[in-house]
């Protein structure tokens, strides 16, 4: 059952209405309904088939002002990579045990897992633990790589993973309440420019089909998709 603050935030809401993308912004910074900071997230339904390999999309961008949240980072490496992705930042460096580790005690305290492409064979073998909860190293997203120490920099920095979902949505944050209107934007801007520019040749018709923007614990707010196409412009 919803709470009175969520139902009073959401009467302020015409839910006819597509907001432009500053003033759903200010709308949703201008509700804080948790005690806790709470994550602002975008919601972008796109003119794709997920089901077809060049309509699957997928991609990272670094937000400007990060995400509010430091991940924890496991590198998966051997050798001189191992000291490389220490010196980054990494929060858990190893190679074969820790592979039995998470194989063995089903560990799982990090956020993002990065490994060089040697180490791919054996990362294999805990695809079935960490595929499941979007863990699995993938080049296509930077995460298999022999630059751990760049790779490791950006997530810590506020690199974000986005991918469509089965029914053609992206939902990805990009920040927190408290990081105000103008960061908030910003954030905003830069994923929102990301998803135009991962358009495949494939896709007909109107790419971006609607968008929301929410809190936490608040309600959702329409944006109009115009307002949010002209990120790209902008950034171009």
């Amino acid at each position: 059952m919803a709470g009175k603050k969520y139902l009073e935030a959401a009467k302020e809401i015409d839910r006819e209405r597509r907001y432009p993308l500053d003033e759903a912004i200010k709308i949703v910074a201008g509700h804080k309904l948790a005690k806790f900071d709470e994550t602002v997230e975008l919601a972008v339904r796109l003119g794709v088939d997920p089901r077809q390999a060049d309509q699957n999309i997928r991609g990272t961008v670094v937000l400007p002002h990060g995400t509010g949240r430091v991940s924890r980072v496991l590198v998966i490496a051997k050798g001189e990579k191992e000291r490389e992705a220490r010196d980054a930042g990494a929060d858990f460096v190893g190679s074969d045990e820790i592979i039995k580790k998470i194989q063995e005690e089903n560990w799982l305290e990090f956020d993002r897992v990065i490994a060089t492409p040697d180490m791919m064979a054996q990362v294999g073998r805990i695809g079935k633990i960490l595929g499941p909860r979007g863990l699995m190293p993938n080049p296509k997203v930077g995460t298999v790589t022999f630059d751990v120490a760049k790779a490791v920099s950006e997530v810590k920095a506020g690199k974000v993973d986005y991918r469509v979902d089965k029914a053609g949505v992206v939902h990805a944050p990009i920040g927190k309440l408290s990081f105000g209107e103008n960061k908030l934007r910003e954030n905003a801007h830069a994923l929102l420019t990301a998803i135009i520019r991962s358009k495949p040749a494939s896709a007909k018709g109107n790419y971006i089909k609607s968008v929301a923007l929410s809190s936490t614990m608040g309600p959702g707010v329409r944006v109009d998709t115009a307002s949010a196409q002209k990120t790209e412009a902008a950034a171009a």
